[in-house]
């Protein structure tokens, strides 16, 4: 089948990395590996961050023209025809514009992936963008959820049939780590996180993940060292929480940002991935460590739970809970306990190449295309 892919949020060539669009190009993939001819119908960013409500309508009428010389492309042969038209999160700050009316005119299928939907957000500035979709959802014919927190939001207005969970997913053989052998009791355990450093949850983030830190040493917990991988704007406002926090910078890396077999590399020589998941959605560098044999402390939060399996593949505390976090990490970095990371990683490892691999993916997605368009045929039909 074609397939006419549109990523509202964040198109999949878009200069600043981000989970976001690291799923993106993974969903091309998969849709690739499943079968299908892919195109990129739409660069088109509709993301309005603050609620500017003139901005949203400006966004919206370029959007119109956008439809209009589609359409045409489509019609002339320039562009080939979909058969299906699939856009990648959706939600009130990012919502789709073009795909509910290029779906229409052509009369083809609309299919979302990841998607969540704020009753909330139905007054105030965002009102006509939650409008938007709330309409592309209701003229979906199959929801895919990588997060299943978001399913239960999503059910009041999407049909149980059209809603779909997806496991988080990712080339996990490319994060295989060597076998690292025995933790030495003499040496510190290899604390490691990923993340982007911008103002908001991330960096509520990190300052949990500092303050809980901070608490280690304050109870004589010093057994650790942490690399973090990441960088961006918030940078200052991270190292200042650390220091705050009295962490010695013996104990702390500041790695930067990353390509990925740079992030290999650290992975591979690190014992336990950490991260607080403060309003996360499940988080790609949770499955990629978890790929490479890590075992994961995080925030129980939006779609964690779908890739960490609490106390088979790491261990999840209440979100934003600074005593939670540092109780199960000293825990954790108790010597008695270092067999139990290995294990978890292993199992970690195992769960990874089960549930989270583009063949996965590739096979739930061609699934539920192909009934889609079989029970889109029969309505044409009928």
């Amino acid at each position: 089948m074609q397939i006419a892919f549109y990523a509202p949020l964040k198109p999949i060539d878009h200069p600043i990395p981000s989970g976001d669009r690291l799923m993106a190009c993974l969903l091309c993939e998969a849709l690739a590996q499943a079968g299908h001819k892919v195109d990129i119908a739409s660069r088109l960013r509709s993301r309005v961050g603050d609620g500017n409500i003139l901005r949203q309508a400006q966004i919206a009428e370029l959007a119109s023209k956008l439809v209009v010389r589609l359409l045409r492309q489509y019609q002339n042969g320039k562009r080939k025809r979909p058969d299906i038209w699939f856009t990648y999160h959706l939600y009130y700050k990012a919502p789709d514009w073009i795909g509910p009316v290029i779906a229409k005119a052509l009369d083809i299928p609309y299919v979302v992936a990841e998607a969540s939907f704020a009753p909330k957000r139905a007054n105030g500035p965002w009102a006509q963008s939650h409008a938007a979709v709330e309409h592309a959802l209701r003229c979906a014919s199959a929801v895919f959820s990588l997060n299943q927190a978001d399913m239960e939001c999503l059910a009041p207005i999407c049909a149980q049939d059209r809603l779909h969970y997806l496991a988080p997913f990712t080339h996990t053989e490319n994060w295989h780590a060597a076998d690292r052998g025995e933790i030495d009791p003499d040496k510190p355990v290899q604390l490691v996180t990923t993340a982007m450093m911008r103002p908001g949850d991330k960096l509520k983030s990190y300052e949990l993940l500092a303050a809980a830190l901070g608490r280690l040493n304050a109870w004589n917990v010093i057994n650790w060292h942490l690399t973090v991988i990441g960088d961006g704007p918030a940078r200052a406002d991270v190292e200042a929480a650390f220091e705050r926090h009295a962490i010695n910078p013996d104990q702390l890396d500041f790695a930067g940002l990353c390509d990925a077999d740079h992030t290999r590399i650290i992975l591979a020589r690190s014992d336990m991935f950490v991260w607080p998941a403060i309003n996360e959605a499940y988080g790609m560098a949770l499955l990629e460590a978890q790929a490479a044999a890590l075992p994961v402390l995080a925030g129980d939060c939006g779609g964690v739970s779908g890739i960490v399996a609490d106390g088979k593949t790491g261990w999840l505390v209440p979100v934003g809970d600074i005593d939670a976090f540092a109780g199960k990490l000293a825990e954790c970095l108790a010597s008695d306990r270092y067999s139990a990371l290995r294990d978890m990683g292993q199992s970690a490892s195992q769960k990874a190449e089960q549930m989270h691999t583009i063949t996965a993916a590739a096979k739930e997605l061609g699934n539920v295309l192909h009934d889609v368009m079989e029970s889109h045929g029969k309505r044409k039909q009928g």
